[in-house]
């Protein structure tokens, strides 16, 4: 039962986000076979792919397994979508990533 209601959190979480289930399959380094099978309840995941889909999704892994939401969270969704950022970045792009870690860590 927890595995069908922490999947179609994923799944709202991925429609959301206007992300189809293979963009976001991709962001997290699985395949959108088994991210299906995640979001209809039919396969568990370990912590590692729970930590991927977190990222991914830019949400707690509290979020996704419980459904709550932290007070923290919206740091933790600027920390997440700024890790989840190529690496190929203009200097005025990577300065900017910089500069906002910087007011992250003072928060």
């Amino acid at each position: 039962m927890i595995d069908i209601q922490i999947g179609k959190r994923i799944r709202e979480l991925r429609k959301q986000q206007n992300s189809t289930r293979e963009g976001l399959a991709e962001k997290a380094g699985i395949s959108a076979k088994f991210l299906y099978e995640i979001e209809t309840g039919k396969k568990g995941f370990s912590i590692d792919i729970l930590g991927k889909l977190s990222r991914a999704l830019a949400v707690s892994c509290d979020y996704i397994v419980f459904g709550e939401k932290k007070t923290y969270e919206k740091k933790e969704q600027i920390i997440c979508v700024l890790k989840s950022l190529e690496e190929k970045h203009s200097k005025q792009e990577q300065e900017l990533k910089e500069e906002l870690y910087e007011i992250l860590n003072t928060l």
